[in-house]
């Protein structure tokens, strides 16, 4: 991931004028686009593409994370503001809910592929293979002992699994705004928490309460959040043998000379086991359009285009050399035949 990496703060109205550097009431040439960070390289990647083809109008690309990046995207329409948002999950109702509010009425959404989220150490540190229970008991912030919940008090991998190494609990990860984190919690935290006796019995009897204590993770220093910027998470694990980092496949496949991954459930990650869903924490990554700026620029459906073509996103396409997990042609040209139609997607059921 480049080192370019812009972290925005969350100001709407200040993160909304960065990105497209204008008022209201001008004309804009260049596309804005914010969003998650997994997907930032595949996107600028066809951004730089986009402008070699139109006299070097590349559109201006920022990493806020998922959620950072609705929250402006969904923030207003018009000529100021925000025209695409990428994703590393599906956009939620509460999120689509606040673009109809504000008037963002028709969203369009593409899915370009698919990413996996890897736990990977220095090349120096422990082979792990760790199930999903073992995560959620080293992770959340409170865990089931003697039939109640606790503040964890696990500090060694080992207290968590006397068949993992004796070595700290340390764990850098996305922050909260993160799509990436929000996929973590729902296929690693969650589904570790449903193979732990008490934690299924409490989701057959209050879901809310269940969901709650199985994605909220320690503030007492052994998951620390890393920010959108994953190059410091990689740096990180490179002074510490011990730290587990967690990212998207693609950072994994650009960093794969520092780094190792580990096994989750015996099934370690590539892209042979996320296409065919064997690893546990394979997920789809999306871009949505907002199809009301099309007026103001035009260009953003030749972006698109681009996005979803085969020279970019197919098995040949450059976007594998990035990391990208392509669709299967058939997914693909079906994406790809939204582009001139620009159908606005219903509404999302949760």
């Amino acid at each position: 991931m480049k080192s370019s990496k812009i972290i925005l703060s969350l100001g709407l109205a200040a993160i909304a004028l960065a990105a497209c550097g204008q008022k209201a009431n001008e004309v804009r040439t260049r596309i804005a686009i914010v969003g998650s960070s997994t997907v930032f390289p595949f996107s600028s990647a066809v951004a730089e593409s986009f402008g070699a083809q139109n006299n070097g109008n590349v559109p201006k690309v920022e990493a806020t994370g998922t959620g950072g990046g609705m929250k402006v995207f969904c923030a207003g329409s018009g000529a100021a503001s925000v025209d695409i948002v990428n994703a590393s999950r599906p956009m939620k109702k509460s999120e689509y809910d606040e673009c109809q509010k504000n008037g963002v009425k028709e969203i369009v959404e593409f899915k370009i592929g698919y990413d996996g989220i890897v736990i990977a150490n220095a090349k120096t540190g422990d082979e792990m293979n760790l199930s999903r229970k073992n995560l959620y008991l080293a992770l959340a912030k409170q865990v089931p002992v003697n039939g109640a919940l606790v503040d964890n008090p696990y500090k060694l991998w080992s207290d968590v699994d006397p068949s993992l190494p004796k070595t700290k609990i340390d764990v850098l990860g996305p922050p909260p705004t993160s799509g990436t984190r929000d996929a973590f919690a729902e296929m690693i935290l969650e589904k570790g928490a449903e193979d732990v006796p008490f934690m299924k019995e409490l989701k057959s009897k209050d879901k809310e309460a269940f969901v709650k204590a199985s994605t909220s993770v320690r503030e007492d220093g052994a998951w620390k959040d890393m920010g959108e910027n994953d190059n410091l998470i990689v740096q990180a694990l490179a002074s510490s043998k011990q730290a587990l980092g967690v990212f998207g496949y693609s950072f994994y496949e650009e960093n794969k000379d520092k780094l190792k991954s580990s096994k989750i459930n015996n099934v370690s990650p590539d892209m042979k086991t996320i296409l065919d869903g064997s690893y546990p924490a394979s997920r789809s990554l999306f871009f949505y359009v907002k199809k009301g700026n099309l007026g103001y620029l035009p260009s953003i459906k030749n972006y698109t285009a681009e996005f979803m073509s085969a020279k970019a996103s197919s098995e040949k396409g450059y976007l594998v050399a990035r990391g990208l997990i392509p669709l299967k042609a058939e997914d693909l040209a079906k994406e790809a035949e939204k582009v001139n139609a620009m159908p606005a997607m219903a509404a999302p059921q949760n």
